[in-house]
């Protein structure tokens, strides 16, 4: 991954702060569409008058597509540019978001067959194109300096959580009675004008004013362009895991998926079935881990990465959020140790026991996250970021593939397994970042570093290092 390439130069940005702006601008527009989709996916599914199955199904195919098509793009960033991979995943995207809108026409015409066919075809189409987050996230390593990457990246990932928050909330009004009624007294009759068409080409109106913006503002940031051999994914994967300073993030990357997202799908259930929740009940929840996602990512991520080494964060990301997987299924107990009290009816002490869980859920997860990815772009030379980020969002998309299923299954077998075994999930990736924390990253042979541990600590120009003092 971090072998020598030949380079050309390429422009230069000429205001980072400019050019940051607008690649999180871009990323949060093209994940709000991907929210707004979110709360009628399912009852869309429901609508072809198939099994449930299909929803996991579905959920399937998009992650594994990211699987296969993240290291493409990344490793495309790398030979042809950020910008134009990052505009061809949103075009691609926007025809996804509008073909997802019309399969109920497709299931009309042709039959039910067809029309699921047109879903799966749209999602794996959506999947291949959500690889452009590893061109936006080597974008942003190309343009910020090593001491300031953690916080630029944490900005980026605060955008996704801005997406998640308001993105279901704009598909609820899109499917709202209201809205679809006035929109069938202005969309010309072959439009489709339906709860589950509306928000799927809002979607795509999000994904194509993103292009539009990207296309417009975009600048191809200051880097080298790598000129290597087209290789194929299985062997990006195994110079990945071959490479030292990327074997334990790439491993990493996947157990954190394989637990987060397993957790993410059986909230709800737990939610429902040990709370008694409804469906706004547990909107609400979401919206408030989203909301403790977006200052954790774009304040305090920043914050810490500013006095400590990114391997230390990691550290305690990895640990707070092994104790809050374990801590959420037993939040009734844990609230029955508090006081009585007083306030409002429906905060319970077993809701502020899973109120604390939940907080601590977010932050561990903020920090971790952002840690893993920060660490990435400092393993490897400029030439290689695309390449090695498209391999450990591969990662992640194939432990969004495994998790959910294996989660649900556990979850049959009794309501906090899955939650206990996602904890488990964070220990050996805590081995790991210990390992990382004690001895440091090996610098990668184009990159001029300080000697000693380079996991995120910059020297300033005269070697010292405050943050390790």
């Amino acid at each position: 991954m971090s072998t020598p390439r030949s380079a050309t130069a390429t422009d230069v940005v000429r205001n980072p702060r400019r050019a940051l702006a607008i690649v999180v601008f871009v990323v949060f527009i093209d994940l709000l569409g991907f929210g707004v989709v979110i709360p009628i996916l399912p009852f869309y599914v429901r609508s072809f008058g198939v099994s449930d199955v299909f929803i996991g199904l579905l959920a399937a195919s998009y992650s594994l597509m990211q699987f296969g098509f993240a290291p493409f793009l990344g490793r495309l960033s790398d030979q042809r540019g950020r910008r134009p991979v990052i505009m061809l995943s949103l075009a691609g995207s926007t025809v996804a978001w509008t073909i997802f809108g019309l399969a109920a026409e497709f299931s009309s015409l042709f039959g039910v067959a067809a029309g699921v066919t047109v879903l799966f075809v749209s999602r794996m189409l959506a999947g291949a194109m959500g690889g452009n987050i590893a061109a936006a996230q080597a974008y942003v390593a190309d343009i910020t300096p090593e001491e300031r990457r953690a916080e630029a990246l944490g900005l980026v990932g605060a955008s996704f959580a801005l997406g998640f928050v308001f993105g279901p909330a704009i598909g609820g009004l899109f499917a709202s009675d209201a809205v679809v009624a006035a929109a069938e007294g202005l969309f010309p009759a072959f439009v489709p004008a339906t709860p589950f068409s509306l928000p799927s080409f809002a979607a795509a109106l999000f994904s194509l004013t993103s292009l539009v913006f990207a296309a417009l503002f975009l600048e191809e940031p200051a880097r080298t362009r790598g000129t290597a051999p087209r290789t194929t994914l299985v062997s990006q994967f195994a110079d990945a895991l071959r490479d030292p300073n990327l074997r334990g993030l790439v491993v990493s990357f996947f157990l954190v998926s394989v637990a987060f997202s397993g957790i993410q799908v059986m909230f709800i259930p737990f939610a429902a079935d040990i709370y008694g929740y409804q469906e706004t009940q547990t909107a609400f929840l979401l919206t408030y881990i989203g909301v403790l996602g977006v200052f954790n990512q774009g304040v305090l991520v920043g914050r810490l990465s500013r006095r400590y080494r990114d391997s230390y964060i990691a550290v305690a990301g990895g640990t707070i959020l092994l104790v809050a997987l374990a801590a959420i299924p037993f939040s009734p107990e844990l609230g029955a140790l508090l006081p009585p009290l007083g306030g409002p009816e429906y905060l319970t002490p077993a809701l502020v026991a899973l109120l604390v869980a939940l907080a601590l859920l977010s932050v561990g997860n903020s920090l971790l996250n952002v840690a893993l990815t920060t660490l990435v772009s400092k393993a490897t030379s400029a030439e290689t970021q695309g390449s090695a980020f498209g391999v450990t969002q591969g990662a992640g998309s194939l432990g969004r593939t495994v998790g959910p299923p294996a989660m649900a299954a556990l979850y049959v077998f009794t309501y906090w397994s899955p939650f206990v075994a996602g904890a488990l999930i964070i220990l050996p990736i805590l081995t790991i970042l210990v390992g990382i924390a004690r001895t440091g990253l090996a610098s990668p042979p184009d990159v001029s570093r300080t000697e000693g541990p380079t996991d995120g600590v910059v020297g300033e120009p005269d070697g010292g290092d405050e943050r390790s003092r």
